[in-house]
């Protein structure tokens, strides 16, 4: 009876991995590329419609559509999340109910009295984070007072001083070069309907006198708090020289940087700050930059029926190498569609263009991909190593010196702790995230295993031994940062499951013993988080150390993430892959393939949330074709890096 179940289950299995094959290959571009929806929270969607209030230069058709899909994410409790389910988030609503009554929504409507009194339960609009109060300073919704001080002189400070803007993350970077200047003009927003929001606030915001917090609540906060108020004396008396220089050094790092049709840096709250800056020194709408980075923003809108959502970015390069190395999983080693990614993929590579990532590493030789269509100045190596992986298995001999410089580049930009951050190396000024501007606690881009993972199984797929220094370090690294519990932490993904499943596919790489006690602990753990349905899930809410346990659903993405993971610890005959299998077997599919219902990414976190709509389109895929694989096969062991 249990060999004629494990039949059925094969056969089933070789059925939907066909039919999910036949299904991803339909979503592939002429080019042959792969993109899906990349969605966030409320917030992004708000901050387009206040951009276009700021400006005058309202689209209304497409307000309408925000409004509408603002409306639909509106919580039970009255106000916006930052996921599916997730508690009330201050900030969102905050910019939500704002963009609704920018757009037109009456206060006195239902879900806007809801969204109101959610505000006043959490203590106000004053109590919202730093980039909401600088959002509502600009419409005069606050005093500037209610931001921290943000000089631009910031921009002549030499490299070795404790602030310097290559010491943050590309991220904050890209978003606080304009801000600073818009925190030197202070524009005011045209706001052309006059909109406020005072019925936010519980106290008058003139008469607020408690709007900067210390972030961390250390003495080093308060430090810096002190050291807020003494730039804020000295902010008002600038003279005029060295700031008209400080915005001009602040102008030419964003011009720079624009990046075209795909904006500064290639995320929404940068290039809306760059449009904002250009606004407020007087370009005209006929100025080209100006106008390239309006069609920027206007590359992120994605419109479904009513509504339509803005993207935070586009994830073109990260979705077409995941996609690739799942179809190749699932047998289309050596078809056209494989051809046609990986030319794509080459075609992508940033090789002629030193970036920001050049302070850290300025003997380093460009050679990194970026996440996006275009980010000349930032590629990552979490996608360059999940390129390079997917070039690698291509065997396209075209490929091999696009693989050799992707490799030197990651080689140059491990960090010092045998980590790799994203976009840069050794990003870790850890003193800078208790001042007062970095409330949001993602001012950085420390190493993370994730990452760290990615770099070291990309470096054994493509032939490099165990014992190769970066390698070495890389292992020892991902050692080090195992969860007590035998874990890992996902820094891009939601979390654990995605943490653990990159680091036992590397070390599974390196050649480590599945019986060894940290890939033990490591199997123990995702045994036991196996829920009775067979799947795997975790929510967004478990990066909040005290939440980390929390579930709501299994979900196909993580459940892949789990049964990947399991298959690289050596557990293919295990029951609880058997289980996972049968999880993905039995979820329902349209057109052959999966859907998240929740959120399963994070871009900061407890602080921004992400959903790849693509997880669920090739993640499954890839879990199910690689069981099939090792069960017709009779391996226990994975042949890859990832």
């Amino acid at each position: 009876m249990g060999s004629m179940r494990s039949t059925d289950m094969t056969e089933q299995t070789d059925l939907i991995v066909d039919e999910a094959r036949r299904g991803l290959l339909t979503m592939q571009a002429p080019d042959g590329h792969f993109v899906f929806p990349l969605e966030a929270d409320a917030t992004i969607p708000a901050e387009c419609i206040l951009l276009e209030h700021f400006l005058d230069d309202i689209d209304a058709d497409m307000q309408r559509r925000l409004a509408n899909y603002l409306r639909r994410t509106q919580g039970s409790h009255g106000g916006w999340s930052l996921f599916q389910g997730g508690d009330i988030d201050l900030s969102a609503t905050v910019k939500a109910y704002y963009a609704l009554k920018l757009v037109g929504d009456d206060p006195k409507a239902t879900h806007m009295r809801r969204a109101h009194d959610a505000v006043h339960a959490l203590g106000g609009a004053a109590r919202a984070n730093v980039f909401t109060r600088f959002s509502l300073a600009l419409f005069g919704q606050v005093p500037w007072r209610a931001v921290p001080t943000m000089p631009v002189e910031l921009m002549h400070l030499p490299r070795w001083f404790p602030f310097h803007i290559s010491k943050v993350s590309y991220w904050s970077r890209t978003v606080m070069v304009p801000l600073v200047v818009l925190a030197a003009l202070k524009p005011r927003a045209k706001n052309p309907r006059d909109i406020h929001i005072r019925e936010l606030f519980v106290t008058d915001p003139l008469e607020e006198r408690h709007y900067l917090r210390n972030p961390t609540g250390s003495l080093v906060g308060e430090a810096f708090l002190t050291v807020d108020r003494a730039l804020r004396w000295a902010d008002t008396r600038m003279p005029a020289g060295p700031r008209r220089r400080a915005i001009d050094k602040a102008m030419n790092f964003t011009r720079t940087r624009l990046n075209g049709e795909d904006g500064l840096g290639g995320i929404f709250p940068a290039i809306a700050n760059s449009i904002m800056a250009l606004d407020a020194l007087g370009a005209s709408r006929n100025d080209p930059e100006y106008a390239t980075a309006r069609r920027a923003v206007r590359k992120l809108l994605l419109v479904n029926n009513g509504d339509a959502m803005c993207q935070p970015c586009l994830s073109p390069v990260w979705d077409t190498a995941l996609a690739a190395l799942a179809l190749m999983e699932a047998g289309e080693q050596d078809s056209p569609a494989i051809g046609q990614a990986a030319r794509w993929l080459v075609g992508r590579q940033i090789t002629d263009v030193v970036g920001d990532w050049a302070d850290a590493r300025p003997d380093t030789p460009p050679g990194g991909w970026p996440f996006q269509y275009a980010n000349d100045f930032y590629p990552d190596t979490d996608d360059s190593a999940a390129v390079i992986m997917a070039l690698k298995r291509s065997g396209d001999p075209e490929c091999e010196e696009s693989i050799r410089r992707g490799i030197d580049w990651i080689l140059g930009m491990q960090s010092k702790n045998g980590g790799w951050g994203s976009f840069d190396a050794d990003n870790t000024h850890y003193i800078l995230n208790h001042i007062p501007f970095a409330d949001h606690g993602a001012l950085l881009d420390p190493p993370t295993a994730d990452v760290s993972a990615r770099c070291v199984g990309m470096l054994s797929e493509c032939g490099f031994d165990r014992d190769h220094p970066a390698v070495r370090r890389g292992i020892e690294f991902l050692r080090d940062e195992q969860e007590d519990d035998g874990s890992w932490f996902g820094r891009w993904g939601t979390n654990y499951i995605y943490g653990t499943w990159s680091v036992l596919s590397a070390l599974n790489a390196v050649g480590d013993d599945p019986q060894s006690p940290h890939m033990r602990k490591a199997v123990e753990w995702l045994k036991s988080h196996q829920h009775a349905d067979g799947g795997w899930g975790e929510d967004c809410s478990s990066y909040w150390p005290e939440r980390r346990g929390e579930v709501k659903e299994s979900t196909p993405t993580q459940t892949a993430w789990a049964l990947l993971a399991l298959m690289a610890a050596g557990e293919v005959e295990s029951d609880a892959v058997a289980r996972g299998v049968g999880y993905l077997n039995a979820q329902p599919r349209d057109d052959g393939l999966w859907t998240d219902r929740l959120y399963n990414a994070v871009g900061f976190p407890r602080v921004f949330y992400l959903k790849y709509h693509g997880y669920a389109s090739y993640f499954p895929l890839w879990a199910l074709a690689r069981y099939r694989n090792l069960r017709k096969s009779g391996a226990t062991r994975v042949p890859h890096g990832i």
